[in-house]
Order: structure tokens, then C-alpha cells, then sequence
């Protein structure tokens, strides 16, 4: 009788990985091993490329090439089967010895798993030339972003906003996605100060949902940018339907090669994370230079923790090599230092990291859901990478490895003074003077308002 298959990929697994395993395991024979939890997720093995994969690339990359690939699962919550994973990385080594490739070779050669090294899944990014060119950048924004706007349009809520929202009213069961984003932008529309005849700058602007915001209910004129030609084309569409194109500019360009006259107000809504440590400074000047005196600029920036929780810039192997290529980010301490090295009084900053575990859960819930429309959008293995990626930034945000903050700023004028008003309150908007512009939105356009809630998403 042939011997199980699990107990050996339990061994093989426990010297690979360093530690025993968190969560039960299930091999391609149907036997199992490992921790026995009812409810527990139990990953699955499903063909022993997967070990060969470990044996290549130890660690997350292989891990997650081999769940990319459809070689590895995880049966059940795969955030708890994550958040196992993870703390066994925190409590235990990770580096296996050279004793233990030993053996896991011999366990393996057993197992039929030894060859050559498996080609990396489709989906993982393949970027060349210099880092953070003009032209990598664009690869790498158009490896995420360009996937298909009918996708974004399937995950998102309505407003398009794919960014942290802002969950005003969380504990009522009337609130949701669309809510929380409505109020982000918002949020954000007043603590800029926008007023009517201003003109705003949207640096990385997406899917045109701020600058859409910003026109119709506080009357500015705007600009947006991004490297995404697939958001441009979906924005200026957009802009067109609902009457806007004598106000909102779309441009596909780098924030580098913006030109204009200082602009009354600037936004850029998590897309500093991608601009890439060597060039941070480089983009903080930009936005010092295209801004007014007086002018506020406001990002809303993820970082990573400062206690040494998170020491992966770029978030990772998996984010790095499938869902943000040459994303860095750093703690949030040594952002402000360069904000304020590049001239920016920093006013406020404003905490969102657990709003995004409130932002992604729906998000990844849309995902599993609607697992067949997923895959008829994207394919099976870009479903995978996305339900990794929601799942694992949960996580990562639920467990303050990584963070998310709002960032105002202003630039003094040549005697210092900022133009900031008195009043705390005045200065970030806090004066919810929402119930006035709701007054003037009529019920078909109530799920953009700032006050109407949304209408459900139809599938």
C-alpha cells in the first residue's frame, strides 16, 4: 500500500518553511495531516508542482505561485489560513538550514516533485529598463490598472473610487461601500477648502471619481492625471454622460511632465506608493512647485509600520511580483520628512488603516461571491491573484503592518503665512455643511451625492 502523501509533505513542508505547519494540510492522494480544527481552513496540495516550487523559490513567492497556478488552495476563511501563515513567519524561522534542504530534498525525490524550475504563472509581472523610468512606470501602472475597467466596474462601487473609504456611520446596516467612498471624497473635497472657480489638480486620478466629485458639488474646474489609459478612457467617458467635459480635464501623462500654472488645490489619492523611494523627493517638489501659495495639497498615502512589523517595501513577493511592481512604501514618519524637506507645512494627518479593512472586506466578498462572472472578467488565474491580494491586504491592515493616512498640507506664502483659518474645524472642513448641497441633487443622482446613499450594484 502506497505510503500517504500528506505526513511527508507535512515533513517536507515544516524544513522548507521552518515551522510546523499552522493549518491542516490535504494532499492529491486525499490523505491529510497536521492540526485538526473544526471550521479551520485546510490548504490542498492539488499536484506536486507546487513542492517543486517551494524547493526553487522557499518562502511567499513560491507560495504564491503555486496558489496562482491552481497548485496550491486553501479550502475555507483563506484570510485565517493567511493570518496562520503569518504568524508563523513572526514566532518562527523562516530560513531553513542546510540540513534541512537535505532532507527535503530526499522527501521530495519520494514525492516525484524534483525538476526543473516551473515557469512562472502568466500574470506574474515581467518589467524592464530602469527603475521608475517614464516607461517602466507606465508598464507597471498598466500591469495593474489596465486589467479591464469592466472588471473595476464589477468590484467597485458605482463612484468608481478604489481607495480607502471613509466609514462615517459603519454599525448602521443601511451604510455600505458606496456610502463609505461618497464620504471619503468628500471628506477630502473639504479639507482642500475647494470652493467654485478653483482649479484642481488630481495626480494619479483613477477612474475620475474625485474629480467628478469636486466639479459637480463644489463647482472647481479640475485636472486629472494617470499612466492608466483604460481609467483615461473610462473617465473621460464618464465626464461626457454627465455633462462635465467644459470642467474636467483627463490627461494620460506622468505627474513629471505636468507643466501648468499653480493650481488652487492638489489631490493624490494613493498613488505616492508608487512614485518609489529615489523619486519621492522629486514628487514632493512637483506638487510644492504646481501649487499656490496658500494652496492645499492633500495625499492619502499607505505606509508600512514603523515597530519592524512590515520591513517588506514593496509589500512583499507576492505584491511585488503580481500586483504592485515597484510599489515602496515606507513609515510614515520619514514621508513627512520629505514632505516638509520639499517646502509643505503639514497640517493634519488623519489615520484610515482600520476603514481600509472595512473598504477591502467588501471587496473580496464581491470577489468570492461572484466567482463565475470574476473568472469570465479576468480568468481563472487573475482571480486567484485577486483573491490573494484582497485577502492578504485585509490582513495586512487588520494586523498594523501596513497603514493608511490622510496627509494635508499647505505651502506658506514667501512670509511664511499659511492662509489656514483660525479654527481647527474650518480649517479641516469639519462643519457638515452637507445637508445644503444635498438639497440640490435630485433623487436620480442621489448615488453620487454627498449625502444620498447609492443605489445597489445589479449583477
Amino acid at each position: 500500500m502506497p505510503t500517504p502523501v500528506a505526513p511527508q509533505l507535512a515533513d517536507l513542508l515544516h524544513r522548507v518553511l521552518g515551522a510546523p505547519l499552522p493549518i491542516r494540510l490535504r494532499a492529491w492522494d486525499g490523505s491529510e495531516a497536521g492540526p485538526s480544527e473544526p471550521g479551520a481552513p485546510v490548504a490542498v496540495v492539488r499536484h506536486r508542482r507546487a513542492l517543486r516550487r517551494l524547493l526553487w523559490s522557499p518562502g511567499e513567492l513560491g507560495l504564491a505561485r503555486a496558489f496562482v497556478a491552481g497548485e496550491l488552495d486553501v479550502e475555507g476563511d483563506i484570510a485565517d489560513g493567511l493570518s496562520r501563515f503569518w504568524k508563523l513567519g513572526r514566532t518562527g524561522p523562516v530560513t531553513p538550514t542546510r540540513a534541512d534542504r537535505a532532507a527535503a530534498l530526499r522527501i521530495a525525490a519520494r514525492l516525484g516533485a524534483i525538476g526543473p524550475k516551473p515557469k512562472p504563472p502568466a500574470s506574474e509581472a515581467r518589467l524592464s529598463g530602469g527603475l521608475h523610468t517614464r516607461r517602466r512606470d507606465r508598464a507597471a501602472i498598466a500591469h495593474h490598472y489596465d486589467l479591464s475597467n469592466e472588471f473595476y466596474e464589477f468590484l467597485l462601487d458605482p463612484q468608481m473610487a478604489y481607495s480607502c473609504g471613509y466609514w462615517t456611520a459603519a454599525e448602521s446596516p443601511a451604510y455600505g461601500l458606496a456610502d463609505a467612498q461618497r464620504d471619503k471624497l468628500d471628506l477630502i473635497c473639504r479639507k482642500l477648502g475647494l470652493e467654485p472657480g478653483m482649479r484642481l489638480l488630481d495626480v494619479g486620478c483613477g477612474w475620475a471619481s474625485l474629480l467628478i466629485h469636486a466639479a459637480r458639488y463644489y463647482g472647481v474646474t479640475a485636472v486629472g492625471v494617470t499612466l492608466s489609459a483604460e481609467q483615461r478612457a473610462f473617465g473621460q467617458a464618464r465626464v461626457r454622460e454627465l455633462g462635465l467635459a467644459d470642467r474636467i480635464e483627463i490627461r494620460l501623462q506622468d505627474y513629471r511632465e505636468v507643466s501648468d500654472q499653480p493650481f488652487d488645490a492638489i489631490s493624490s489619492i494613493e498613488m505616492g506608493e508608487h512614485v518609489g523611494q529615489d523619486n519621492y523627493p522629486v514628487y514632493a517638489a512637483q506638487l510644492h512647485r504646481l501649487l499656490l501659495p496658500h494652496g492645499r495639497l492633500l495625499l492619502q498615502q499607505m505606509s508600512r509600520g514603523a515597530a519592524g512589523n512590515n520591513t517588506a517595501p514593496g509589500g512583499g513577493a507576492f505584491m511585488e511580483s503580481y500586483v504592485a511592481p515597484d510599489m515602496h512604501m515606507r513609515p510614515l514618519g520619514e514621508t513627512l520628512n520629505v514632505l516638509e524637506a520639499a517646502g509643505h507645512e503639514v497640517v493634519d494627518v488623519h489615520s484610515l488603516r482600520e476603514h481600509y479593512v472595512w473598504t477591502v472586506r467588501p471587496w473580496l466578498d464581491t470577489l468570492q461571491d461572484n466567482k463565475a462572472e470574476a473568472i469570465t472578467l479576468i480568468g481563472e488565474e487573475q482571480y486567484r491573484v485577486w483573491l490573494l491580494y484582497l485577502a492578504g491586504a485585509a490582513l495586512a491592515f487588520e494586523e498594523n503592518r501596513m497603514g493608511v493616512h490622510q496627509i494635508l498640507m499647505v505651502r506658506p506664502d514667501a512670509d511664511g503665512r499659511s492662509g489656514l483659518p483660525r479654527s481647527r474645524a474650518a480649517t479641516l472642513g469639519a462643519d457638515p455643511a452637507l445637508d445644503r448641497l444635498a438639497k440640490d441633487v435630485t433623487p436620480a443622482e442621489a448615488g453620487d451625492s454627498p449625502r444620498g446613499s447609492a443605489p445597489a450594484r445589479t449583477r
